[in-house]
């Protein structure tokens, strides 16, 4: 392993962001990783960099995590265990599954980013997300370099949330994560509108074909990272309460909702954006997408401080004309 200086991460963060990594090591083994953090604990984990805005240049080591493998073990005659480690790509683990016709993940097809990520986020779309799957993790402590298994239980998994968001933010490095999978008798989840108008003629879609609709819907309303800087949605769903709800309903009749409990709503934070004139907006190199309201943009060159700064500004405009705080999903760095 060498341990390089002062290289751009431009190519390793999906919003396309320039800024310099001090110090910066390519890891490609769970050996050379604890290697690593036995000498060093003042750390940077990069995966597929599609969760983070740099705002600034990174004065700790950056690690960028490249380990790959997959493993299947047989749990039973219905279900499978797949096991990847955490530099594998997301999507293409999606993909693998499905050619292999395990059944869970094709739901969370074209999602950006690394396995090792996708339980800090607990990631989810169109109805799933990775708890309705999830069998367990292996992680690092940094502090210790013994490697820890975190069940489902001990993720304390929420809404796009986890333990690893925070109190163990920055105290474990996720190396592998363990899904359990059906292998035949799958629990397909076509309830999303999207995917239901697309499969309206299939009485029992494949989970193939439940893929394919799935990448179709994202490709036709998100910005692909290679071509426009973006991190995906950059903030989460709000969650209000009913009295909130109620007085908001009555001044805005077709608001998008979603019942949670008798006590919550959850409301699209892209049609907040949307109603607030956002939508398609460029302010020099930052903008708010043309499709989907949801996903901010670097266009060209913007800075991360310039993005954040459009963020803040988002923020406070929900929060004046609706009552809501949006929460941001992207890390800020």
């Amino acid at each position: 392993m060498e341990i390089q200086q002062n290289i751009p991460l431009k190519p390793y963060n999906t919003f396309g962001i320039q800024a310099n990594a001090k110090r910066f090591v390519t890891v490609n083994s769970v050996k050379e990783l604890k290697e690593i953090i036995a000498s060093e604990k003042y750390l940077f984990l990069l995966g597929g960099g599609s969760n983070i805005l740099l705002t600034k240049d990174v004065e700790k080591l950056v690690i960028h995590l490249n380990t790959k493998g997959i493993i299947v073990n047989d749990f039973d005659e219905d279900e499978v265990l797949v096991t990847a480690e955490a530099g594998e790509n997301w999507h293409e683990l999606v993909l693998w599954c499905v050619s292999q016709n395990y059944g869970g993940l094709e739901n969370l097809a074209l999602i950006p980013g690394n396995v090792g990520t996708s339980p800090i986020q607990n990631i989810g779309a169109y109805g799933v997300e990775i708890k309705d799957v999830f069998q367990q993790l292996e992680a690092i402590d940094i502090e210790t370099g013994k490697t820890k298994i975190f069940t489902s239980a001990d993720c304390g998994f929420g809404y796009r949330n986890s333990v690893f968001k925070n109190e163990l933010k920055g105290k474990f490095i996720i190396v592998s994560v363990t899904f359990k999978l059906t292998k035949k008798n799958h629990n397909i989840n076509i309830s999303y509108g999207a995917i239901k108008d697309l499969l309206t003629e299939k009485e029992n879609p494949s989970i193939k074909e439940i893929a394919d609709a799935v990448i179709a819907i994202r490709q036709s309303k998100l910005p692909d990272p290679k071509e426009i800087g973006n991190s995906g949605s950059f903030f989460k769903n709000p969650v209000i309460t009913s009295n909130l709800f109620q007085e908001l309903i009555k001044k805005y009749p077709e608001i998008p909702h979603y019942i949670i409990s008798e006590n919550e709503i959850k409301i699209p934070a892209g049609w907040l954006i949307e109603q607030c004139g956002f939508k398609g907006k460029r302010f020099g190199d930052a903008g708010v997408h043309e499709k989907q309201a949801l996903v901010l943009v670097n266009y060209s060159n913007a800075s991360g401080k310039e993005i954040y700064a459009l963020a803040q500004k988002i923020q406070q405009k929900v929060l004046e004309i609706f009552k809501i705080s949006l929460e941001i999903e992207v890390n800020i760095i």
